[in-house]
């Protein structure tokens, strides 16, 4: 009579190569997961402040225009805060994207192609957010 397999002989057998649990993570993919759960946690009380200060200080959102932001951009402080929203903001939204775009494209070509222009799509709105905020005339 032949010895019958265990569980774990006959679950390794069905187990594809690729599967997950089989790879240890890269350094990058560690560092990845810990800056998207510190930037996470900054980006909610960086919005929270935001949300609190623009829309329900004072006579709330009808206060917000033009003149408004150029007073509030005329400290170094508030230009710091929105661009560090902005830049947190766009580095865990492209941080995410990246994952579901090694989660779902299958092809190395496709996978290249995509997260190139993931990376050239941040690097642009990050850029032009830059200049709007540093450039910004204030008291204008």
């Amino acid at each position: 009579m032949a010895p019958m397999a265990t569980i774990e002989q006959v679950y390794r057998k069905r187990k594809p190569k690729a599967f997950a649990a089989q790879r240890r993570p890269s350094s990058f993919e560690v560092w990845s997961w810990f800056f998207m759960r510190i930037s996470g946690l900054l980006l909610v009380w960086l919005v929270l402040i935001h949300l609190y200060i623009m829309h329900l200080i004072g006579s709330g959102v009808e206060r917000v225009d033009f003149a408004f932001v150029s007073q509030r951009w005329n400290s170094v402080g508030w230009k710091t805060f929105d661009w560090l929203m902005l830049v947190l903001a766009l580095l865990h939204g492209a941080n995410g994207v990246r994952v579901v775009i090694e989660d779902y494209v299958r092809s190395p070509r496709a996978n290249t192609v995509v997260k190139a222009t993931l990376y050239t799509l941040t690097g642009v709105l990050m850029v032009m957010g830059t200049a709007v905020i540093v450039t910004f005339p204030p008291g204008t």
